[in-house]
């Protein structure tokens, strides 16, 4: 699309951050941003302040001796959606839960979640059976109900979990937003929080981190509420044994984040805090080559001298954190998940030799339940399977 270069070139209100010698444009409304050289930075300031294509073309060549290709500038904040078409600027509207966001993570409010944290932990420290094991999940004997109430409890958590993501990014102004996503069958929840780059990067930590924030309310509220509705006796009240319950679940959610294989809230948090490009991917094919070398497969090995300099150096250590969450994630599973997992199906099995009327019935249900989705997991992924291969086949015929 051709510009006259003696016109001024309208834009929409645009963000810039500067970070070291490239400067973050974008608009906060559509969550478009495009990194930019500070020179051809200070170019697109000068557009959007007023100044023709040709005026800012020959501030630039009296300021840097050479053209500004301001047709291939023009053309990049086209395609980036920062020019204004048929001369209409979009009017941002208010960002919603702005106000809601600033209360939530006022300093006061900071501190008062870290005062229901240490109650927590001190009602645990007096009172050791408060600490979630994956025993407090079996409050009932009926194996169907436990886990259709662990589901129906951790919805709503999870959904909160997300929710605080945006709240904390939306008191900076920034349009974040949670979407509905797939993974294999399972529906997930992503939150879109890439306006953090149009903000300085100290403000970017409690927006990636308030989900984990949550996680860590969530428990302790469900701890004390366990402990303040005992009975007088000391014993668990129905409603404690399922807060016990729900809150191993929780623990369980906020362990995952020490997965360091996986891109994780942490694994955010130290792409960020370090300046990374792809830490993850520069991680593993860094584990690869020293698995490589190890076994005298050079030749194989991927060149370093192509990573990005801050992933190189960051990889060197994350890499071993990589390898600690592998070890980290068995230990977890073989300690905490395993267990439970065999005592559900050991007494639902276990039943069919002896009991009879509603265990039985809660066995059958509970085995079916699982078993359709292990089946369901497994026709999925024979299909998506066939289907690969049906692609290959026609790629190769075509």
């Amino acid at each position: 699309m051709g510009y006259d270069q003696d016109s001024r070139v309208l834009l929409h209100p645009l963000v810039y951050l500067a970070d070291g010698d490239e400067v973050t444009i974008g608009r906060r409304d559509t969550d478009s941003y495009g990194i930019f050289p500070s020179d051809g930075a200070e170019l697109v300031r000068r557009l959007a302040a007023g100044d023709t294509p040709n005026e800012v073309d020959r501030w630039y060549r009296s300021e840097y001796g050479e053209s500004a290709d301001i047709e291939h500038v023009l053309a990049a904040l086209d395609e980036l959606g920062f020019i204004a078409q048929a001369g209409v600027v979009d009017d941002p509207a208010p960002v919603r839960g702005q106000r809601l966001g600033a209360v939530l993570f006022s300093p006061p409010a900071l501190v008062g979640y870290g005062l229901l944290v240490a109650w927590a932990v001190l009602a645990m420290i007096r009172s050791p059976d408060l600490v979630p094991t994956y025993r407090h999940l079996f409050f009932t004997e009926y194996f169907t109900v436990i886990e259709l109430a662990l589901a129906a409890g951790a919805i709503p958590l999870i959904v909160l979990h997300e929710v605080f993501h945006v709240l904390a990014a939306r008191r900076l102004g920034l349009r974040s937003r949670v979407s509905v996503g797939r993974r294999f069958y399972y529906v997930v929840l992503e939150t879109n929080l890439d306006g953090l780059v149009t903000v300085p990067r100290r403000q970017r930590y409690l927006p990636i981190l308030a989900g984990m924030l949550l996680d860590g309310l969530a428990l302790s509220t469900l701890t004390l509420v366990a402990d303040l509705t005992r009975s007088s006796d000391g014993a668990f009240s129905p409603v404690g044994r399922v807060c016990l319950a729900l809150a191993f679940a929780t623990l369980l959610r906020l362990a995952w984040q020490l997965f360091f294989y996986l891109r994780t809230d942490l694994y955010v948090l130290v792409t960020t805090l370090l300046g990374c490009v792809d830490l993850h991917t520069t991680a593993k094919r860094l584990l690869r080559n020293r698995v490589l070398a190890a076994v005298g497969r050079r030749e194989r090995m991927a060149d370093e001298a192509q990573w990005h300099p801050v992933d190189r150096r960051a990889a060197g250590w994350y890499s071993w954190l990589i390898v600690a969450g592998y070890t980290f994630s068995l230990a977890l599973f073989v300690v905490a998940v395993a267990p439970a997992i065999y005592r559900m199906f050991a007494g639902a099995i276990g039943r069919f030799s002896g009991s009879t009327g509603a265990q039985l019935i809660d066995s059958m249900l509970f085995l079916g339940l699982n078993l359709s989705q292990i089946l369901l997991t497994v026709w999925l992924a024979a299909r998506e399977r066939r289907q690969r291969r049906a692609q290959e086949f026609q790629h190769v015929i075509t």
